[in-house]
């Protein structure tokens, strides 16, 4: 059996460019995001059998528009969450630009974490691993996963076995869709950052 899954980053919201929001409570999609989520429910295909979403408002908020499209539920996994930024969490890029630690995170994202936080080696696991749950269900089918930029960017330079440091090298816009194609010899990316109609 073959078996689809797509990527969807979150819509858009008021702090995206330029809060490092992380896991802050209560980030919401703005309008436009709302926009855009309703716009990338009508690109999906083939129909949906199972929505994930990572477990930030955000991205719960666009599962829902996507579960409300496809009349079907959502479902939140914890491994879908966005990468723990620890100290960094809610500061603003300004803030963080002069921190030599965050040039060297940006520089060696294989090697290095954010203070407090998690690294994008952990993270990359934890989002293999589920979607390798995912791929070893017979009966996948398509699934749509709703998720934030880094965790789609890891699995993707998993996929594509790009080294972790140019983590750059892979461009994820809000409510984009990115798709594996699932089946026993393993992944195969069939699209990246697909974007959302105007």
């Amino acid at each position: 059996m073959t078996g689809i899954i797509h990527l969807v980053r979150h819509g858009h919201h008021a702090l995206l460019g330029r809060i490092l929001c992380g896991r802050m409570k209560g980030v919401a999609l703005d309008d436009l995001g709302c926009e855009e989520m309703a716009r990338c429910a009508g690109t999906i295909a083939p129909r949906p059998s199972l929505i994930q979403s990572s477990p930030q408002r955000r991205c719960m908020q666009s599962a829902c528009i996507l579960a409300a499209h496809f009349r079907l539920p959502v479902e939140i996994v914890p491994a879908l969450d966005e990468l723990d930024y620890g100290e960094w969490t809610g500061r603003s890029f300004d803030e963080l630009a002069p921190d030599p630690r965050w040039s060297r995170w940006n520089g060696r994202r294989g090697t290095s974490r954010p203070p407090g936080g998690e690294s994008m080696r952990s993270l990359q696991n934890r989002m293999v691993a589920h979607l390798e749950q995912l791929r070893g269900d017979p009966n996948l089918g398509a699934v749509i996963v709703v998720s934030h930029a880094e965790p789609i960017r890891a699995a993707l330079l998993h996929y594509s076995r790009t080294p972790l440091d140019q983590f750059l090298s892979i461009e994820i816009d809000p409510a984009s869709i990115s798709t594996l194609r699932a089946d026993r010899s393993g992944m195969k990316i069939t699209g990246i950052n697909k974007r959302v109609p105007a």
